[in-house]
């Protein structure tokens, strides 16, 4: 048991030793205020460009949303277009929130803590202790809502690792698309169909964020009801 503590704790050091090293040595804090910086970056590793990204995506999930995710939806949406942009976002976001997912479920708390602002962990403490599937679903379906953090916090419940998955992946595939349109869309100059999206998930945002009660009061009542 022992020797199984030691070779967590041994991990989870070089896991932050490693992402704070790639944080600070390719300057990704840059990336939040320069997306322009992030496509010259992603594009400097042609033709590999595709998988570095892929990576960021992985990586943006795993520091909890550091780099806000619709940042790098939307890069993806400029450099790689409307279907390979979401195709690619889709893919790294959800490797990502199945390591943050993992590594919450072996770290717990302590982890937990360290990776997710105090605030966000006060509004969505109920996850530890009811699994409000539909719930998670509807929050990673809005723009704006701190996914990676959800996915760390959601790892603390006893939702299993497929059920997850199936709430996890599918939920975020509508917000990836209309970002990743989003991005395409300034690319090419369709700045009336940015325009348009970008109110559609304003609206989507609003009502999340206007019905949060709401929705955390239906994963309890689920929960009494299961």
């Amino acid at each position: 048991m022992k020797a199984s503590y030691t070779h967590k704790s041994i991990f989870l050091a070089l896991f932050i030793i490693l992402v704070t090293y790639l944080f600070i040595h390719y300057e990704f804090y840059f990336l939040i205020m320069e997306p322009k910086r992030a496509v010259e970056f992603i594009n400097s590793f042609h033709p590999y460009d595709d998988f570095v990204f892929i990576v960021f995506q992985i990586f943006q999930v795993l520091i909890a949303g550091a780099i806000p995710g619709e940042i790098s939806e939307f890069i993806g949406g400029y450099i790689y277009g409307a279907v390979l942009g979401t195709t690619y976002s889709a893919i790294g976001l959800s490797i990502g929130s199945w390591f943050a997912f993992i590594l919450s479920r072996i770290y717990g708390l302590p982890l937990v803590r360290r990776i997710v602002r105090p605030s966000i962990m006060e509004k969505y403490d109920y996850f530890m202790e009811h699994q409000g599937r539909l719930v998670s679903f509807i929050l990673f379906m809005i723009p704006g809502f701190p996914k990676a953090a959800l996915c760390y916090i959601i790892g603390l419940s006893h939702m299993n690792i497929w059920t997850f998955i199936a709430v996890s992946t599918p939920g975020r595939v509508l917000g990836i698309v209309l970002v990743s349109i989003c991005g395409s869309s300034v690319k090419n100059h369709h700045f009336m169909i940015f325009l348009v999206l970008l109110i559609i998930m304003s609206i989507i945002f609003l009502l999340g964020y206007f019905y949060r009660d709401r929705l955390k009061k239906m994963a309890e009542r689920r929960k009494s009801i299961e």
